[in-house]
Parts: structure tokens; sequence; C-alpha cells
């Protein structure tokens, strides 16, 4: 897992890190909003960290 990361998955990090910033947002904002949106923003947290990970363990192999 030290090796470099592709570019694919380095993109796929960065939305995925952006998915889980725009629903903590929601999550914790001081507006009331319906439960399907929390609900939305909770699944979208979720999706976020795990693309994450999956792209941080993602290494380039030998070529």
């Amino acid at each position: 897992m030290q090796k470099k990361t592709p570019l694919f998955f380095k993109k796929l990090r960065n939305i995925g890190l952006a998915l889980a910033a725009v629903s903590a947002t929601i999550v914790a904002g001081p507006v009331a909003l319906p439960a399907v949106v929390i609900k939305i923003a909770g699944y979208l947290a979720v999706a976020g960290g795990v693309a994450t990970a999956v792209s941080q363990t993602a290494v380039k192999g030998d070529e």
C-alpha cells in the first residue's frame, strides 16, 4: 500500500471526501430539514467514506 495511487482513484478519493463534507454540513446544519434529506445525507456520508477508504488502498501494479 506504499506504492503510488492511480489517477482515477485519486479523483475518486477527492469526490468521496467532497460527498462526506457536504453530507456532514447538511446533517450538522442549524436549519431543520425534512427527515428524508437527513437520511439521504447520511447515506452520502457512508458512500463518501467507503469510496475514500477504497480509493486510498488502491495502488499501481508492477508493470
